[in-house]
């Protein structure tokens, strides 16, 4: 199974939004997302069935995960990828990239907050992105409070070009930022960038796993938080992975938070599927009818 790091690392190697609808075009409510990486094995072998499939089981909304290094929407440029997402009724609000201090086999990346961003952007702009999202901080890029603050200075500036193209800049979180240095979570610093272009993207079940509390977090920063990824904790030692309400996440808590929290959009994730990922994001999709929307 692809990890998260294998994964960001192979599609650089490969390579060196809402999309504008048409007028006809109405979507089904409620809007359920799916982030791509759960089902990136399928999307590396055949996109376009893939999405059909992610649409067919009732996801109407996608997170991609593949632009970086790349520069490429899962292979294809943005109005070839955009057709393919308005076939099978699909909008793509937000998209990962990385920030690109770590070097892949000597060179630095492209398509990434720190290589290339303007085409980044630009290409974003033509699928129609509302958000982009720094997705992931290598070992590289963490260190201590200090290089954490030079990190805000480029999602800042990053941010700023995002913003005159009409796109939000996203930070999406792990548990390593919530290891303290001192006092201080590096979270801290991260929230410290500022909040009009540098908005949060939080991840549920990493913030569980860090000891922390997201209703907490939205009372302390409002509005901060537009993008969620909902993904559960199994009820074992491991704290594994699991189906959306197979797990120990109090879901329809947080819900009750997500207009003070500013949510917009949210991701179904699951990083390890026990079986198909596909008989997961079914099992998931379930719950968050039944349950959550």
């Amino acid at each position: 199974m692809t990890t998260r790091r294998s994964f960001l690392k192979s599609t650089t190697l490969l390579s060196a939004g809402l999309y504008m609808a048409p007028k006809h075009f109405k979507m089904k409510a409620p809007v359920i997302g799916l982030q791509l990486y759960t089902v990136r094995d399928a999307m590396a072998k055949d996109p376009e069935g893939t999405l059909a499939k992610v649409a067919q089981i009732g996801y109407n909304s996608v997170e991609g995960a593949t632009y970086t290094g790349s520069e490429k929407f899962y292979g294809m440029d943005a109005a070839a990828f955009k057709k393919v997402l308005q076939q099978n009724g699909l909008i793509m609000p937000s998209s990962h990239y990385l920030l690109g201090e770590a070097e892949n086999n000597g060179k630095f990346i492209n398509g990434t907050i720190s290589h290339d961003w303007d085409k980044a952007v630009d290409d974003a702009a033509a699928l129609g992105l509302k958000y982009m999202v720094c997705a992931y901080l290598m070992d590289s890029e963490r260190g201590d409070l200090e290089h954490y603050k030079k990190v805000v200075d480029k999602l800042n500036i990053a941010g700023e070009r995002c913003k005159k193209s009409g796109i939000q800049l996203c930070y999406h979180n792990h548990n390593f930022e919530f290891i303290k240095q001192g006092d201080t979570y590096p979270y801290d610093i991260l929230l410290s960038a500022d909040k009009n272009l540098v908005k949060m993207e939080i991840d549920l079940y990493w913030i569980k796993k860090a000891g922390q509390d997201a209703i907490k977090l939205f009372h302390e920063h409002p509005g901060r938080f537009p993008l969620w990824h909902v993904k559960d904790m199994d009820n074992t030692a491991a704290q594994d992975f699991t189906e959306v309400g197979n797990g120990i996440i109090n879901f329809k808590e947080i819900f009750k938070y997500k207009n003070l929290a500013g949510m917009k959009y949210f991701f179904v994730e699951q990083d390890k599927c026990p079986s198909s990922p596909f008989d997961s994001i079914t099992k998931s999709i379930n719950y968050i009818k039944k349950n959550l929307v």
